[in-house]
C-alpha cells in the first residue's frame, strides 16, 4: 500500500510541521500566511479552525482563537480558505476540536476537506475508541486520521491508537496545554526512541518547543518537529518577525539529516 502524501512528506528528512490559526490576525490574512510557511520550508502544515472552548491549548493559542471566532471564522470559511491556495502548499492537516465539525456534520465535512486538498484531520477531543461508530465515519475517507500520543500512554494503549492511524504519530512532549518552554522536557530523547521503534508511522514531536535550537535537538532523534506558539506569537509581533521565525526554525530542523 502506497504512503499517504503527509507520510511522503517525512522521507528526505527531519520534517518541519507548523501550526497556523485560521482567521488570526485577520480571516483575510490566512491564504497569504499558508503561502509564507510553504516558502519558509514547511514540510506539512497544521491549520487550526478556531474553537471557543480550546482545551488542549495554552493562552496563545487560545487568544488567536478567540480574536478568529470574532471575525466570524467557521469551519467552513477555513475550508474555502484552504481552497484557494491549497495547490501551492505541502499537505495541510486540519487540527480541529469535534464540536465544529458535528455542527457542519460529518459527512459534509469530509466531502468538504477533500475537496479543497486537505490532507489529514487531527480532531484533538475524540479519543480513540471513544466513540467507534463516529471515528469510522472519520476514517472512512481520504484524510489521514492523525493520531495524539503522550508521556502518560502505555504500550497497550499505543497499539489501539495505532490501529486506525496514518500520516504520523503525534508525540505530545509534555502533560499539559500548549505553550512556548525555556527547556525541553527530560527524558522526551529517549521516549521519542522508543517509540519510533514500536510503530511504523512517522513520529513527529510537538508542545513547548519554541527556538530553532530546541527545534534542532528535536529533529535529532524525531522524524518531525511541530511548532505552534511560538510561531502565533511571532506573529502577534509582526508578519515579518512570523516569517523569520518560519525560515530559520526549518532551516534548524532541515539541517539534520
Amino acid at each position: 500500500m502506497p504512503n499517504s502524501r503527509i507520510e511522503d512528506a517525512f522521507i528526505g528528512g527531519p520534517a518541519f510541521i507548523p501550526f497556523l490559526s485560521s482567521g488570526f490576525p485577520t480571516p483575510e490574512d490566512t491564504p497569504r500566511l499558508l503561502k509564507s510557511l510553504a516558502d519558509a520550508g514547511a514540510d506539512v502544515i497544521e491549520l487550526g479552525v478556531p474553537f471557543s472552548d480550546p482545551l488542549a491549548d495554552g493562552p496563545t493559542i487560545q487568544a488567536s482563537s478567540w480574536q478568529a471566532l470574532e471575525q466570524g471564522v467557521t469551519v467552513e470559511s477555513v475550508l474555502d480558505q484552504l481552497g484557494e491556495v491549497a495547490e501551492d502548499l505541502p499537505p495541510v492537516v486540519i487540527f480541529s476540536y469535534l464540536n465544529p465539525i458535528l455542527r457542519m456534520g460529518i459527512e459534509q465535512f469530509l466531502e468538504r476537506a477533500q475537496a479543497v486538498g486537505a490532507a489529514g484531520l487531527l480532531v484533538t477531543d475524540l479519543p480513540v475508541n471513544s466513540h467507534p461508530e463516529l471515528e469510522n465515519r472519520l476514517a472512512s475517507g481520504s484524510l489521514d486520521l492523525i493520531p495524539l500520543t503522550a508521556p502518560t500512554t502505555t504500550n497497550d494503549r499505543l497499539e489501539t491508537i495505532l490501529g486506525r492511524a496514518s500520516g504520523f504519530l503525534y508525540y505530545i512532549s509534555r502533560l499539559g496545554v500548549t505553550g512556548a518552554s525555556e527547556m525541553l522536557e527530560p527524558g522526551l530523547t529517549d521516549k521519542v526512541r522508543e517509540l519510533r521503534q514500536l510503530v511504523r508511522l512517522p513520529v513527529a514531536v510537538g508542545f513547548g518547543i519554541s527556538t530553532p535550537e530546541q527545534a534542532s535537538a528535536v529533529a535529532k532523534v524525531a522524524d518531525g518537529v511541530v511548532v505552534g506558539s511560538a510561531l502565533i506569537a511571532a506573529l502577534k509581533e509582526s508578519e515579518t518577525s512570523f516569517g523569520e521565525l518560519a525560515s530559520s526554525l526549518a532551516e534548524a530542523i532541515h539541517s539534520i539529516a
